[in-house]
């Protein structure tokens, strides 16, 4: 018999797709790479498990990078495992070619990466032939409930129905290799023309969203404060005060974008009219009528990832996994990575049910606003929420069925946010009465305005948050009643001031606005309607946004300062090259959303996938093109002219793009003294430049990068190189040996950082290392007696003064995260703590979080180190602990638990299993019946308990672990 192959995307879908057909297809057996049944198989990816390559005669490795071997734009692509999971690869290769497997069901995620992962299987199984020739049909599950699996089993779509996806998927794989190898080699070699290997990498999504920033970043260091005015007045009524704000009445705006109608550019003009209205009376006209406000819409992932950023400070990535995990391993919410904000139109029965859930649950904060949208038949058809056009691969992000359990504070944070955007919805519009006074005084027109929320309708869901969610409702004046003024009455202004405000430069962009500014392709929209017409030309999908972002800060291209996003030295370095190449594709947004659209399109089957990539390549040739021919001594730009002299001259030291050089006194021709600007691959900042050019040394910096590709840490100096009769920049990776066997004594004047923990002797810094005061030769002490040193690096890790205070105050530092293995290459996380038996600093390892107890015989390891020795290998040592005491050769026998030796649960206990006095093991054995006839076990987890209504009350909260029982249940027996 013939039978069905499915590939899902990770091995948890594979297993809910088992829970979820066993009950129509029977039951499955359990393999070590897959499940099987009469009628199917099932297995999974681990995310890619395939990636594209160009043929070998294309292939130009790093040590080759140059303009000699570029552009590399291959007739095909070939596929290479990934190395990480090639075994993967080839079980379910196996699967596929098996000859009893007669049909592929595509059940990876539905997206355009899902479609891309399961085809790149496809025709890498295929081998030579490129396919294997076996019917494909594909899953496209919204929702990960049982139901909803079954549905979509029953709803299969043809491999003929998804070919536009599939070609937008390898269109944009091809397109992203196309355009970031020779991007990235392109930049690489035009900037390592001087010698040595500095590494740049541009993207065709990634770049020109750091072109955001990096203008945004511009705007604000060219902004020029300027002074302005408000006059202010205070109007007394017969029934009280209220306050009013000069505007006028004809402004327009014009080419000034900082004028508004509210704004002096005058204090003589200000104060005049400030003096023209004091004490006098003034003319009121009133207009009020009624505005309603409709809810948001539902959330697409960039703006639930906008929201949790701005409420909670979570980062777009962290929202994300958030999302992905109440979706895949809660089943609490449908598919995260969409683009849309409607459900489709046959989807209001769901939506019932929905509310059905969230108002049955426990949930006390969500439970009564769904009764009121069940009870007020809230849930009607409206093209606003239910709209299969603006639907493509995905609906928007609502709770499922099926109550969570089990939450983290995060995820059920997260959980919150989207439930209560589903309920408002559907809850009524928000009502207000607004009203607008106009106070005229001597011819000059105050504003007032009132906004008196008159129905909440939606806000009520969100309660004391509401002032947040309305229009208007962070204004001060605004959401406050006015007094009343009566027909024919004259209030007196009685204050008026005129006030001085500068104006601000535009704000940095934070994760929020810049994943919105990523959304629109970099044109600022707010309004969600508009923002929605626009989403289609977007920089990149959705769902990769989060990872573009976070890929950026790891090159180090921006820096994250609370929400703030803030452009390296590298960053600006990067955009000065490529628009003095004059390569507009990878500098502006709008133009690189053009290309998400095109793909839009395709997915459509509006355009062809050869058109598309002759576009890309067309693109590239001219981007390599414009950098191999560039003919000029230097990139123009904006660059920065140092404070701190030449240190050979004194003359002025100016940046130019890839150098700080001297030119003279004079600003014309230097002395020749000159330092480049990335050492190894290290962009310096110009405050960085600033102070190594002042101090003669700075560090240590990390972020360097060895010839190898290997990261380091070290100081910089400028020192003196005699033979060229000039300064030189020079890496001093913290070696002090030279200097200790001068014999030269050494004065201390900073201040002791603490005792040495090896002999009490005072600590502190010397060169690069924290040493003991007694360790090298003083006046005080011409023979060292302490051989107490710690480096101010240790693999890699900046030892800040503050930890090694903390270390000589109380034996050791906080959890540092970022030594690197000389083995591994790896970053690690450890303590660093004196070791009094060996006599020096060693690493402690915090323990591994793990499912199971430890062992109490486990030793407790740490890692030996020379402290002050950078550049040697973590060593782990291991120190055994005392042997367990040995057993008593006889079992006492069990005692029998009475009235009297018992222990007496209390009321809360008592309800679960029962009120008779108990000992301790009694009562686990008795919670673990209750637990096991309840099935209050979690699937994912079966040591964890997920508490109903009664076990709730005892644990205190809403699950525990297996091995807290014991525990809890002891301070509920007396």
């Amino acid at each position: 018999m013939s039978k069905t192959l499915v590939i899902a995307e990770k091995p948890s879908v594979a297993q809910d797709i088992v829970r979820a057909l066993t009950p129509t297809t029977g039951k499955f057996d359990k393999h070590d790479d897959h499940f099987e049944n009469e009628h199917y198989v099932v297995t999974s990816a681990v995310g890619h498990l395939v990636e594209i390559q160009a043929p070998e005669e294309f292939d130009v490795k790093r040590g080759k990078w140059s303009f000699a071997h570029l552009p590399v734009i291959p007739p095909r692509f070939d596929l290479k495992p990934v190395d990480k999971t090639k075994s993967r690869l080839a079980a379910v290769v196996r699967l596929a070619k098996r000859k009893d497997v007669g049909e592929l069901i595509n059940a990876c995620d539905a997206g355009r990466e899902g479609e891309l992962i399961f085809r790149l299987i496809e025709q890498y199984a295929g081998g030579s032939k490129g396919t294997l020739g076996k019917p494909m049909r594909r899953l496209w599950l919204q929702s990960m409930t049982p139901q909803a699996i079954r549905d979509g089993f029953d709803k299969l779509r043809s491999e003929q129905q998804m070919q536009g996806l599939a070609d937008a998927a390898r269109s944009r794989s091809e397109a992203d290799w196309l355009v970031g190898i020779n991007g990235t080699r392109a930049m690489t070699a035009f900037n390592s023309q001087g010698g040595g290997f500095f590494l740049t990498t541009v993207g065709r999504v990634q770049t020109p969203t750091l072109s955001l920033v990096v203008e945004r970043e511009e705007k604000i260091r060219a902004f020029v404060s300027r002074d302005y005015w408000e006059i202010h007045g205070t109007f007394a009524a017969q029934a009280g005060e209220y306050l009013g704000k000069w505007f006028d009445p004809h402004f327009k705006k014009g080419d000034d974008p900082e004028a508004r109608a509210d704004r002096v550019w005058s204090a003589q003009q200000a104060r005049q009219i400030a003096d023209a209205v004091r004490g006098k009376p003034a003319t009121v006209t009133e207009e009020s009528k009624p505005s309603t406000q409709a809810s948001p819409l539902l959330f697409d992932l960039t703006s639930l990832q906008r929201e949790a950023n701005g409420k909670f400070g979570f980062s777009a990535k962290t929202t994300l996994a958030l999302a992905q995990a109440l979706y895949e391993k809660h089943k609490a919410l449908t598919y995260p990575r969409t683009d849309a904000r409607a459900l489709p139109e046959d989807y209001l029965p769901t939506t019932r049910q929905t509310l059905a859930m969230l108002a049955e649950s426990h949930m006390a904060h969500l439970a009564p606003f769904a009764r009121q949208a069940l009870n007020g038949d809230y849930v009607r058809p409206s093209k606003r929420i239910f709209d299969n056009s603006k639907i493509s691969d995905h609906f928007a992000i609502i709770p499922t069925t099926q109550a969570p359990h089990g939450l983290s504070d995060a995820e059920q944070k997260l959980y919150d946010l989207v439930a209560r955007r589903f309920m408002a919805v559907f809850f009524p519009s928000a009502e207000y009465q607004i009203t607008t006074r106009i106070s005229t005084v001597e011819q000059h027109p105050f504003k007032t305005e009132g906004k008196v929320l008159v129905r909440p309708g939606w806000l009520a869901i969100y309660g004391k948050e509401a002032a947040a969610e309305t229009e208007g409702g962070k204004d001060g004046d605004k959401g406050q009643p006015l007094v009343a003024v009566q027909p024919g009455e004259r209030p007196v202004a009685e204050h008026a001031e005129a006030k001085g405000l500068k104006t601000k430069p535009p704000t940095r962009y934070s994760e929020a606005t810049l994943l919105g500014a990523m959304e629109s392709a970099g044109k600022q929209i707010d309004d969600d309607e508009l923002r929605e017409a626009m989403q289609e030309k977007g920089l990149g999908p959705p769902a990769t946004r989060a990872a573009i972002i976070e890929g950026l800060l790891t090159e180090k291209y921006m820096l994250r300062e609370g929400r703030e996003l803030i452009p390296t030295a590298k960053a600006f370095q990067l955009m000065t090259l490529l628009r003095g190449l004059e390569v507009e594709e990878l500098c502006r947004a709008d133009l690189t959303g053009e290309w998400g659209y095109k793909l839009a399109q395709m997915e459509k089957g509006q355009l062809s996938r050869a058109a598309f990539m002759r576009q890309i390549a067309d693109m590239t040739e001219r981007m390599v093109k414009k950098a191999k021919e560039y003919d000029r001594d230097t990139i123009p730009g904006d660059y920065a002219t140092l404070s701190a002299p030449c240190p050979n001259c004194g003359g002025v030291v100016k940046e130019n793009y890839r150098r700080y050089a001297c030119t003279g006194k004079d600003g014309g021709e230097g002395c020749g003294f000159s330092f480049g600007k990335s050492p190894a691959g290290r962009t310096f900042e110009v405050a960085e430049a600033d102070e190594l050019l002042r101090t003669r040394r700075i560090g240590p910096l990390s972020g360097f990068r060895s010839k190898a590709g290997w990261p380091f840490t070290a100081e910089i100096a400028i020192v003196r190189d005699e033979e060229a009769g000039n300064f030189k920049l020079e890496f001093d990776f913290g070696d002090d040996k030279k200097d200790e066997e001068t014999g030269e004594l050494v004065e201390f004047t900073d201040e002791a950082l603490g005792a040495c923990p090896a002999c009490g002797g005072e600590v502190h810094e010397h060169g690069s290392n924290y040493v003991c005061a007694r360790a090298v030769p003083t006046a005080a002490q011409l023979v060292p007696s302490c051989t107490f040193k710690s480096g101010k690096i240790i693999l890699q890790q900046p030892i800040e003064r503050a930890q090694m205070q903390k270390l000589l105050a109380s034996g050791k530092t906080d959890v540092l995260d970022k030594f690197i293995s000389n083995r591994t290459r790896r970053p690690f996380k450890a303590r660093l703590a004196w070791d009094a038996g060996a006599g020096k600093v060693n690493f402690e390892f915090e323990p591994r979080d793990s499912k199971y107890p430890p062992r109490k015989t486990a030793a407790t390891k740490t890692g030996a180190v020379r402290a002050g020795a950078a550049s040697a290998a973590a060593k782990k040592t291991s120190k055994p602990t005392a042997k367990p005491a040995a057993k008593t050769a006889a079992k006492r026998a069990p005692r029998k638990t009475t009235a009297a030796s018992g222990k007496a649960p209390s009321a809360l206990l008592a309800a679960v299993i029962g009120a008779e006095p108990v000992s301790r093991p009694e009562a686990v054995k008795k919670i673990w019946v209750y637990i096991k006839e309840h099935a209050l076990q979690d699937p994912q987890d079966k040591r964890q308990i997920v508490a109903d209504d009664k076990l709730r009350a005892v644990f205190g909260k809403e699950r525990a672990g297996m091995f807290e029982l014991a525990g809890i249940l002891g301070q509920h027996l007396a």
